[in-house]
């Protein structure tokens, strides 16, 4: 799980930097070997989503950043249901990035999300 804008917000950027992330993930794919097994390739999925979230530290023994709420799930969402080498956004980050501009988005038609 990765996020972009907290706990410095940066407004619309977000969309852009985790968009482009994901596809510098995807291209790595394309191009990494698995040492002990050379003829398969190494597939991820990715799934975006853009919202508030609550952010603090939990944990006195070991400390961990977390972030909560429906923004995370549905970002979790996106993920488990896209296809193998494919990102997969939701509604709100598409309509950030045709703002940024620079994108190309194919619509997959909609998809029942819990």
């Amino acid at each position: 799980m990765v996020v972009s804008g907290v706990p410095k917000e940066n407004g619309i950027n977000h969309a852009g930097e985790i968009a482009s992330m994901a596809l510098d993930l995807i291209s790595v794919c394309n191009a990494f070997k698995i040492p002990h097994k050379p003829t398969t390739q190494l597939k991820i999925r990715a799934g975006i989503h853009s919202g508030p979230v609550v952010a603090g530290v939990v944990g006195t023994k070991m400390p961990r950043y977390c972030l909560f709420g429906d923004t995370v799930n549905t970002a979790s969402r996106m993920e488990s249901t896209s296809e193998a080498l494919t990102i997969q956004c939701s509604g709100s980050t598409a309509d950030l990035l045709h703002t940024l501009g620079g994108y190309v988005l194919m619509c997959r038609g909609s998809l029942n999300v819990k």
